[in-house]
């Protein structure tokens, strides 16, 4: 079995975490991972107070195994927030603040509640930012990863962030979804991984029908960086772009985001109702490379097992036979 700093530092059993994906708050889905033994997540941003407490006390109730809630510094939704603190999660995981936000009151009060803090950065300087701050784990994520990402790949990345924040660990996020991924990340120095494209390809994600057979005929070479999604759904994010899957919505608005400001509520609308009816062409998925990986829909907990035996075969059979 691997076991690495998270598996401790979590209490799990293995190094593998869901990303906790703001538009796709799944119990289910979070649910089945931490029972698998790797760690859950759900998103917080975008829920009111008394949501947060349902989403919160449905975890509680199907699970006693760890998992996390992840807030969006940016959004700063200070009441899901302290909702989220009275269910006092194994983890609280935090990402994209805002240019010159403070990190430490975030962080101070998810250490008060009893929570281990998770901070997810795309670049050196915001790994330091976070550790400065007190995170107890960062997350180095590379611009191969689906939704909102930056501009380096993580094989660069992660390596850079492990020497700039040792001694705390750190977890690669960007292009993972299978035990390949996971050898590979923890050779770069990583102690683990974190997951979004790959597990939205499974029984108990929420995501449409429709979306995830996208995902399976995905290549990953029919992704693209842009800002079309955030623009029709009138959100700005800090240093940000979102990788898509390229569509009939991404290539009509391509070049025209200004039109599409002026065009913005409409659209919005439209945007709306495609994803409601699972319209691939219509919609908006957020998708990493990795989809070119991504040939099935198992269950979660057979995606974890998969993966870390995958992993385990690599380290002690295949890498060892190298060796003169």
């Amino acid at each position: 079995m691997i076991r690495t700093r998270v598996c401790e530092l979590f209490d799990i059993d293995h190094p593998v975490m869901l990303g906790g994906m703001a538009s796709i708050t799944a119990p289910e889905l979070a649910v089945a991972v931490s029972e698998a033994g790797g760690l859950g997540g759900v998103g917080g941003s975008y829920l009111d107070a008394a949501r947060m407490h349902e989403v919160a006390a449905d975890m509680r109730g199907r699970t006693d195994k760890p998992f996390a809630i992840n807030f969006l510094l940016f959004v700063d939704n200070q009441d899901a927030f302290a909702a989220a603190l009275e269910a006092a999660p194994a983890v609280m995981a935090f990402a994209w603040p805002s240019d010159g936000q403070d990190l430490a009151p975030w962080f101070d009060r998810a250490h008060a509640a009893g929570c281990k803090v998770m901070f997810m950065a795309d670049s050196v300087e915001g790994a330091r930012r976070g550790a400065d701050a007190g995170a107890d784990l960062i997350v180095a994520q590379g611009t191969e990863g689906g939704g909102h990402v930056a501009w380096m790949a993580a094989s660069v990345l992660v390596p850079m962030i492990v020497d700039a924040v040792a001694p705390i660990p750190v977890l690669a996020a960007g292009g993972i979804a299978d035990g390949r991924g996971l050898a590979a990340s923890l050779a770069l120095g990583a102690e683990g991984v974190l997951l979004g494209t790959r597990f939205l390809a499974t029984v108990e994600s929420a995501l449409h029908p429709n979306f995830k057979q996208a995902i399976l005929d995905s290549d990953g070479h029919d992704t693209v960086l842009t800002e079309i999604p955030d623009v029709a759904g009138g959100r700005v994010w800090p240093g940000a772009m979102a990788r898509a899957l390229r569509n009939r919505f991404i290539d009509r608005w391509a070049g025209r985001e200004w039109s599409l400001r002026q065009n913005q509520k409409s659209a919005a609308a439209t945007l709306k109702a495609a994803q409601q009816a699972g319209d691939v062409d219509e919609g908006s998925l957020l998708i990493g490379q990795d989809a070119g990986l991504i040939n099935d829909l198992p269950a979660a907990g057979d995606l974890i097992a998969r993966m870390v035996a995958e992993a385990e075969e690599i380290m002690s059979a295949r890498l060892p036979g190298l060796l003169g």
